[in-house]
C-alpha cells in the first residue's frame, strides 16, 4: 500500500512539473511571435529546434522555482495527501510559478528596447527609478493585451493542474511508507542537482547564459533559447568582474594602451557641453546614413543633419552598453558595461578618473542636467561619484507645468533652462545634458501633435520633437557670449525601436551617432569619418581638446588626434557575450572561448569565419580582445580606475 500510494504522489508531482515545461514553451513561442522582426529564424523547424535546446534552461529555472514545492511533495509526511496540505502546496506552486512566469511576459515587451533577456541588472535599473508607479500604470495600459494573454495562460495552467489530484489516503504501514520515501528522496535530489547544473559531469560548470549560444546560427537567437526566470536567477549572485591572466602587462601597455597622454594646444580653455540624447539611434539621423543605400530612408532630424554639415561626424560609431546608465559611465569616464553593469556593481563606488575629474583639476565648473526626478536612472548617484559640482533635475527646474506626466520635464523647456543656467556660470564650464522626451511611452506635447507626425515607429515623432528642441536651444545659445568658445559633443545613450532591417542586425543594435561641433573654426571640428568609434572614445577626445597634457587612464582613443599608434576598436555586450570589433573583423567571446569571427561588414553575423584557417590578424584580434577584458577586470576589481 505504501509503495502504491507514493507512486500516485510522484506521478502527480511529475505531471505538475511537466505543466511548467508546457507553459514555458508557450511563453517562448509568444516571445518570438511578438519580436519576430528581431530574429533571423527561417522556418518552423528552426524555431522548434531553438525551443528544444531551451528545455535545458527551462529545467534549471523550473527546478529553482519549484525546489521547495518538490521537497514538500516528496517528504514522508502522513498528512501530505490531506486536502489542506494539498491546498497549501497548490498555493505555493501557483505563487512561485506565476511570479517567475510573469518575467517572460515582461520581456515580450521589454526585449524590443533592451535586446537582451532581463537579468539582475534590469532589477538594479528599476531600483533606481523614482516613478515606478507611473511607469507601471503606463505599461499596463499600453500593453494590456500582453497582460490578458498572461492571465489566460495562468488560468489555463491552474485548470490543468487540477485535472490530476492527489486523493487522501490512510497509511496503514508506516514503516513501508517511510522506507519507500527515503529511497526516493536522494534520487530526486540527485536529479534536481543534475537538472540545475544542466549536466551530471563533475568537471562541467553549471549551465549559464552563454551556453544558450552553443547551438544557434545567429547570436541573438540565444535569447529565444533562454527564458527570463533563468536569466534573472543565474545573475542574482553573478560576478563578471574577474581578474584574468591571459597575457602580460607589457602586451596590454603596448597594444591596448590603457594610459594615454596627448599634447593638444587649444587657443584657450574651451567650454564643453556634452549632450546625450535618449534613445536617438543612428537609424533616425539622415546625416548619419548618407551612402548607406537604405531604400526609402527618411530622416527625422533636420536640425541635427544641418548641424552635422558643419561638424566632425562619426558615422560608424557604437554604444558600449545597453542602457542609459551604461552610457553615462562609458561617455564621461570611458568605463563600459558588459554582462554586469559597472554602475550598479559595488566597484562603481571608487575614485574614477573622468572628464569631470580632469575638468575639475583644470578649474572648470561642472554640471549635470537631467529633467527627470532627482535620483532617477541612478544619474545623480553616479554623478556624485564622478564629482559633478552641480546637479540640475526636475526639482531645480521647479515648474511642474512642464512635466510630461511620466518621466520628467519636456525637452524643449528644459533645454532652455540648461542654456540659461550655464550662461550664469563662471567660464570655463563643462556641462552634461541627458535628454528624456524620446523615451517610451513616446509622447510629445499636445501643441506639436499635428506638426510632428513621425513615421512607422512610435519614437519617430519624439525624435522630431527633440530635434526641434535642440534647434531652439542652439538658437538661444548663439546669442550668448559663451557660445563661440564652446565645444558641443552630441551622441545617444543607446538604440531603441528599429524599422530598417539594416539596423535590426545584432551589431547595429548598438549603432549610435557621435558628433563634435563648435562655431569656433580654430578647433577644426569638420568632416565625416567612417573609422570605428564608440562612446568611450569621447572621454579621451575631450581631454585632448582641453589641452590636458598629463597621463590619464582611458581604454578609448582620441578621435581628434587620431594617432596611428592607437587602434580603432569597439567593445560591447548584448548581455551574455563580448562583441569586439577591430580591423577587418568582429569577434564574439563568451569569456572562456571565442564562438565566432565575422567580417567587419557582416553586421548580421551571418558567416562565421572560425570554420576556416585563422590568419595572423584574427589571432591578434582575439588576443587583443582578451587583453582588453583582462585590463578592464584588473582595473575595476583592484580599484585602479583613477589612473
Amino acid at each position: 500500500m505504501g509503495v502504491i500510494f507514493r507512486l500516485s504522489d510522484y506521478k502527480a508531482l511529475l505531471y505538475r512539473l511537466l505543466l511548467g515545461y508546457l507553459f514555458y514553451f508557450i511563453g517562448r513561442v509568444l516571445f518570438f511571435a511578438f519580436n519576430t522582426h528581431l530574429f533571423s529564424v527561417d522556418d518552423f523547424y528552426g524555431l522548434m529546434r531553438l525551443c528544444y535546446y531551451g528545455m535545458a534552461f527551462d529545467t534549471t529555472a523550473l527546478l529553482y522555482v519549484n525546489s521547495l514545492f518538490i521537497i514538500l511533495s516528496i517528504l514522508p509526511l502522513t498528512i501530505n495527501t490531506s486536502v489542506k496540505y494539498q491546498k497549501g502546496l497548490a498555493i505555493l506552486y501557483f505563487v512561485t510559478n506565476f511570479i517567475a512566469y510573469a518575467t517572460n511576459f515582461i520581456d515580450i515587451v521589454y526585449y524590443r528596447f533592451s535586446q537582451v533577456r532581463s537579468t539582475k541588472a534590469t532589477l538594479d535599473l528599476l531600483t533606481d527609478e523614482t516613478n515606478k508607479k507611473a511607469l507601471f500604470e503606463h505599461f499596463s495600459w499600453a500593453y494590456w493585451y500582453v497582460i490578458v494573454i498572461y492571465v489566460l495562460c495562468c488560468l489555463c495552467w491552474a485548470w490543468l493542474y487540477y485535472r490530476v489530484k492527489v486523493k487522501p489516503v490512510r497509511i496503514h504501514n508506516l514503516r513501508l511508507y517511510f522506507i519507500s520515501s527515503m529511497v526516493v528522496i536522494p534520487v530526486v535530489i540527485l536529479l534536481m542537482i543534475g537538472g540545475v547544473r544542466g549536466d551530471f559531469k563533475h568537471s562541467t560548470r553549471p549551465i549559464n547564459m552563454v551556453d544558450a549560444y552553443k547551438h544557434v546560427l545567429v547570436p541573438n537567437q540565444g535569447d529565444i533559447v533562454l527564458n527570463t526566470p533563468f536569466a534573472v536567477l543565474r545573475t542574482l549572485t553573478a560576478n563578471n568582474f574577474k581578474c584574468e591572466h591571459w597575457t602580460t602587462a607589457g602586451y596590454i601597455d603596448v597594444n591596448i594602451k590603457p594610459i594615454k597622454q596627448y599634447n593638444g594646444s587649444p587657443a584657450g580653455k574651451p567650454n564643453v557641453v556634452i549632450i546625450i540624447l535618449e534613445s536617438m539611434a543612428r537609424e533616425y539621423w539622415g546625416s548619419m546614413n548618407r551612402g548607406t543605400n537604405i531604400s526609402n530612408f527618411k530622416s527625422y532630424t533636420p536640425f541635427l543633419d544641418s548641424l552635422a554639415d558643419n561638424s566632425l561626424a562619426f558615422t560608424n560609431a557604437y554604444a558600449n552598453g545597453r542602457q542609459s546608465i551604461h552610457a553615462m559611465s562609458s561617455i564621461l569616464a570611458g568605463v563600459p558595461s558588459f554582462q554586469t553593469a559597472f554602475t550598479s556593481s559595488p566597484y562603481a563606488k571608487q575614485k574614477i578618473q573622468s572628464i569631470v575629474s580632469i575638468c575639475d583639476s583644470m578649474g572648470y565648473q561642472t554640471s549635470f542636467f537631467h529633467g527627470a526626478a532627482n535620483g532617477s536612472m541612478g544619474f545623480q548617484g553616479f554623478g556624485n561619484i564622478l564629482g559633478f559640482k552641480n546637479y540640475y533635475g526636475r526639482t531645480e527646474y521647479n515648474n511642474e507645468n512642464d512635466f510630461d506626466g511620466i518621466w520628467g520635464i519636456w525637452d524643449e523647456p528644459f533645454f532652455q533652462f540648461v542654456g540659461k543656467t550655464i550662461g550664469k556660470q563662471q567660464q570655463p564650464f563643462m556641462a552634461t545634458l541627458f535628454t528624456l522626451s524620446s523615451h517610451d511611452p513616446f509622447h510629445i506635447p499636445e501643441k506639436y501633435k499635428t506638426r510632428f507626425t513621425g513615421g512607422p515607429l512610435a519614437i519617430d515623432k519624439c525624435v522630431q520633437y527633440s530635434d526641434n528642441a535642440l534647434r531652439k536651444f542652439f538658437n538661444y545659445a548663439k546669442t550668448q557670449p559663451w557660445y563661440n568658445n564652446t565645444i558641443f559633443i552630441i551622441t545617444a545613450d543607446h538604440t531603441s525601436q528599429t524599422y530598417y532591417p539594416e539596423y535590426s542586425k545584432p551589431i547595429n543594435r548598438f549603432a549610435v551617432p557621435i558628433l563634435f561641433y563648435s562655431a569656433n573654426n580654430a578647433y577644426n571640428l569638420k568632416g565625416v569619418r567612417t573609422d570605428l568609434a564608440s562612446q568611450m572614445d569621447i572621454y579621451p577626445s575631450v581631454v585632448d581638446l582641453l589641452g590636458y597634457h598629463k597621463p590619464f587612464r582611458s581604454w578609448g582613443r582620441s578621435l581628434i588626434s587620431n594617432l596611428p599608434s592607437e587602434t580603432p576598436r569597439v567593445i560591447n555586450s548584448p548581455g551574455n557575450i563580448y562583441q569586439f570589433m577591430q580591423g577587418n573583423y568582429i569577434y564574439l567571446f563568451d569569456g572562456k572561448a571565442f564562438t565566432g569571427i565575422f567580417s567587419i561588414t557582416d553586421k548580421g553575423l551571418e558567416k562565421n569565419l572560425m570554420t576556416g584557417r585563422l590568419n595572423p590578424e584574427m589571432n591578434k584580434g582575439m588576443l587583443d580582445c582578451k587583453a582588453f577584458i583582462q585590463d578592464y577586470g584588473d582595473r575595476v576589481v583592484n580599484k585602479k580606475l583613477k589612473s
